[in-house]
């Protein structure tokens, strides 16, 4: 972690660059981290110490240009500070350095392995997360964790992360309507944490469900003479 001379006038989050204008040149680097995002507002819909920023500029210097992962988690952090939300994420205004870096892996390789890795590691990130979804051979994903300055890589899918309270790992399912390879949150237990998407389909299931034991139910009732609107 980088400190600061605090009687030095340093430019707030609102007076840099939100991000570096790079425009990603495949879908998953934003689809991936907005899927992670959205469950994890629906896991955490009570809790405003988390911040999840999606390609949003990380400023660590305030002489150097930012660096923007593709995902990053902050906890201990406040959720939002107003209706205009987060333009950047300037450390010395937040005080706490995110936990977890994302880069998603593009057709263009842009470092992930060794620069922005080494980078992370300088600046402290507990978590580093990579995901390459053009590998056949070796595992897509990649999860490390800093220990003494330097990162090692966790097998296993999911990784639990103790420090964040949950796992994180991939597998099949659907998001945005896409079936495809996904990214997920998990629970101690190994348990997915749904999407939106999935979470609204299992309740409309339990809906349908519910609806077929009445209507049976109902059918029982009057098999036996027994009229079901007269006991309501």
């Amino acid at each position: 972690m980088v400190n600061y001379d605090p009687s030095a006038r340093l430019p707030s989050s609102k007076e840099l660059p939100d991000s570096d204008d790079t425009p990603v040149d495949n879908q998953l680097q934003k689809s991936i981290p907005d899927l992670l995002r959205s469950v994890l507002a629906m896991a955490w819909t009570e809790r405003m110490d988390w911040f999840f920023g999606i390609r949003m500029g990380i400023y660590y210097d305030p002489d150097l240009p930012a660096i923007v992962p593709d995902g990053f988690l902050s906890l201990d952090v406040e959720r939002f500070y107003d209706e205009n939300l987060r333009p950047s994420y300037a450390l010395w205004e937040e005080k706490k350095l995110p936990i977890l870096a994302l880069e998603v892996v593009s057709q263009t390789y842009r470092g992930e392995y060794l620069t922005k890795k080494a980078e992370y590691a300088r600046l402290g990130f507990l978590y580093y997360v990579v995901y390459n979804p053009f590998r056949r051979r070796k595992p897509r994903l990649e999860v490390y964790k800093l220990v003494n300055n330097t990162y090692e890589l966790h097998d296993g899918n999911p990784v639990w992360l103790p420090e964040i309270g949950l796992g994180i790992g991939v597998e099949r399912g659907t998001y945005l309507g896409i079936p495809r390879e996904w990214m997920y949150w998990y629970n101690q237990q190994g348990q997915k944490l749904l999407t939106p998407e999935e979470d609204k389909k299992l309740a409309e299931q339990k809906a349908q469900l519910a609806e077929q034991k009445a209507q049976l139910l109902q059918e029982r009732l009057r098999s036996l003479g027994i009229d079901p609107d007269s006991l309501s």
